[in-house]
């Protein structure tokens, strides 16, 4: 079964430093995947350079088979990969419902045709995208005045107007209470088991790693040290003395697995 992304030994240089270097990994269709590491390890600078928002120094990304190294952001996102980002970048002047219906525009090539009627495209299919991330109720609400979980909920439903095969998710709770975490990400969890969506995601909360997971990768210094399930990782020897200066994660024995 093809990968629905595949990096091959991705480089990013600033001079003479090396922020990626030699990154290689697939995430397979229907896959929730994790890539954690310490600030600066690199993540979101490998995050940009899949989306096409930073040029690779060299390697070469695919999507569903296809070679997309290069392509400009827009590009990435009509072949179907959505994106959320650390911090949430909706209009706050606008409606949820618009916001998602914007979104929607700009998918079906339509944000320059017949803009004075543009509050009555996609409405119907942005309810519906909103029912599925639990905001249909606040449809008619201003941005401006929703609650950060919310927020950060609404951008979900903006990432998947596109219908993407793959969410690129940077820091998806980040700012948000522990409530709040395990609900969106059990979402999360919730869209890939039933729209098939394959999601990469950093995040620095480690529940949330492990609990929802399926295999979890580990960046250091721009390389990658552990790419494996959630116990394999949990017992890497480089994984604890990365993290934890050589202890262990939540309080499991390294047994050498």
């Amino acid at each position: 079964m093809t990968a629905v992304l595949k990096v091959e030994n991705l480089v990013k240089t600033f001079g003479g430093i090396k922020a990626v270097n030699g990154v290689s990994f697939e995430v397979a269709p229907g896959e929730l995947k994790a890539l954690i590491g310490p600030n600066g390890a690199g993540k979101s600078t490998c995050f940009n350079m899949l989306m096409g928002q930073l040029p690779a120094s060299s390697g070469q990304v695919f999507l569903n088979g296809e070679n997309i190294t290069g392509r400009p952001p827009r590009d990435i996102w009509r072949r179907g990969v959505g994106r959320t980002f650390q911090i949430t970048g909706t209009y706050q002047s606008m409606t949820v419902a618009e916001n998602v219906q914007m979104a929607l525009m700009s998918h079906h090539r339509r944000l320059f045709s017949v803009f004075s009627y543009a509050y009555k495209l996609y409405r119907e299919e942005a309810l519906s995208l909103l029912e599925i991330v639990g905001m249909a109720d606040q449809a008619d609400r201003a941005c401006a005045v929703l609650a950060y979980g919310d927020l950060k909920r609404l951008e979900l439903a903006i990432a998947l107007a596109n219908a993407p095969t793959l969410l690129l998710m940077d820091e998806p709770t980040a700012g948000m209470a522990p409530k709040e975490r395990i609900r969106l990400m059990q979402l999360t969890a919730d869209i890939v088991q039933e729209r098939g969506v394959s999601v990469l995601f950093t995040e620095h909360d480690m529940d949330v790693v492990f609990a929802h997971a399926h295999h979890i990768m580990v960046l250091n210094r721009g390389e990658l040290i552990a790419d494996g399930t959630a116990a394999e990782v949990r017992n890497n020897a480089h994984v604890q003395e990365v993290y934890l200066g050589g202890g262990t994660l939540f309080g499991q024995e390294n047994t050498g697995a």
